[in-house]
């Protein structure tokens, strides 16, 4: 008899009782992580603690703002009894210590304030007979609204006659000076999400043209951001190129920084950009709660990150257009060329790109 095809031959039969054996330990684990349920396992713990995190860092930050280190400048007869008096009683009244700065004149101290070097100046006139206040909402609304709120009443504690005045009020449009945060927030936040949606929706790009495009929605989303706030609601003044040119930079800069950390943590990038950007850098931005009003190193660490230092930019060129300072600029180009750098660098662990293949040859 010829033996059977290969087909045909009988197999052999498992060990009674394998059909209904549930599967060990060990490799319900492996099928696990195979599966899509790890990573969603994952995301819910992950997604628990971003909510957590997220809560605690606004409300640590804004929630409560108390002054710490004010620079503030001082004239007149200062140094004198009248003039220590108020001082201290102001310092007592804020809860924190000025930080003192004196000046020759008013006028040099006005110029200080117009270069962002602090945020009011007491001039004690007739030696100690009243005090001049001079505040400066544009340079930071929470910072002024406190000097605002407690020199009458020490004015009136200590016998001396307080005067107030704003000399660089905020614009009628933003009586709370909110605009310039809540539009650099946006530049942040659509920043890195149009990365992330490049990455999703256009994962062929090549590094450079995967640049490239960050660059274009850069720019349109820069100018629509502007044109929104100015020309739409009327809500600031803004001198439109500069300003749209800043939101555009800050763009391009925080959807490098999504594309950097996507080279280096594929799926998980959005973390550490989130963390940066959003839970560190937004609230110590300075943009809703000014920096002396921060816990200190949140006020000071927020000038060198990219949310921060396009806030302080806009400020800048919306109240302080003859005192332009270049460090903002410094930092948000900084952290693109970094980025930049490091994606391009290390170009072939960035999950997306076509490679070298042609087109009509690549892999569907």
């Amino acid at each position: 008899m010829s033996p059977l095809p290969d087909e045909e031959q009988p197999r052999p039969h498992p060990p009674h009782g394998e059909h209904g054996r549930p599967p060990t330990g060990p490799e319900r684990w492996a099928s696990f992580k195979k599966s899509p349920f790890l990573p969603a396992t994952v995301l819910v713990f992950i997604l628990a603690a971003a909510a957590a995190l997220f809560a605690a860092s606004y409300t640590y930050s804004m929630a409560n703002p108390t002054p710490h280190h004010i620079p503030t400048g001082v004239t007149g007869q200062h140094d004198q009894a009248r003039g220590k008096e108020f001082i201290g009683a102001m310092e007592k009244a804020l809860d924190a210590q000025l930080d003192l700065k004196t000046y020759d004149s008013r006028q040099a101290a006005r110029q200080a304030i117009d270069q962002q070097k602090i945020y009011a100046v007491i001039d004690v006139r007739d030696a100690g007979a009243r005090v001049d206040l001079d505040l400066s909402g544009a340079s930071g609304a929470s910072v002024a609204q406190v000097f605002a709120e407690a020199a009458p009443p020490v004015g009136k504690a200590t016998g001396i006659p307080v005067t107030v005045k704003d000399l660089n009020p905020l614009q009628s449009g933003d009586p709370r000076g909110l605009t310039l945060f809540y539009i650099s927030l946006a530049a942040v936040i659509i920043g890195f999400v149009g990365a992330i949606q490049l990455s999703v929706h256009a994962r062929g790009l090549n590094p450079a043209e995967r640049i490239g495009f960050t660059v274009v929605y850069a720019l349109l989303g820069g100018f629509a951001i502007a044109a929104v706030a100015d020309w739409g609601l009327g809500a600031v003044d803004l001198p439109f190129v500069h300003s749209w040119l800043i939101l555009a930079l800050t763009m391009f800069t925080c959807g490098m920084v999504f594309t950097m950390f996507n080279t280096f943590f594929h799926r998980w990038a959005m973390i550490p950009t989130w963390g940066l950007l959003v839970l560190l850098g937004n609230p110590a931005s300075g943009g809703a709660v000014a920096p002396p009003l921060l816990p200190t190193f949140i006020g000071r660490i927020g000038q060198w990150l990219p949310p921060g230092a396009s806030v302080n930019a806009q400020h800048t060129a919306v109240y302080f257009q003859g005192n332009q300072h270049v460090f903002p600029y410094l930092v948000l180009a900084a952290w693109a060329l970094v980025s930049c750098g490091l994606f391009w660098f290390w170009r072939h662990r960035h999950p997306g790109g076509r490679g070298t293949q042609a087109l009509h040859a690549a892999a569907v």
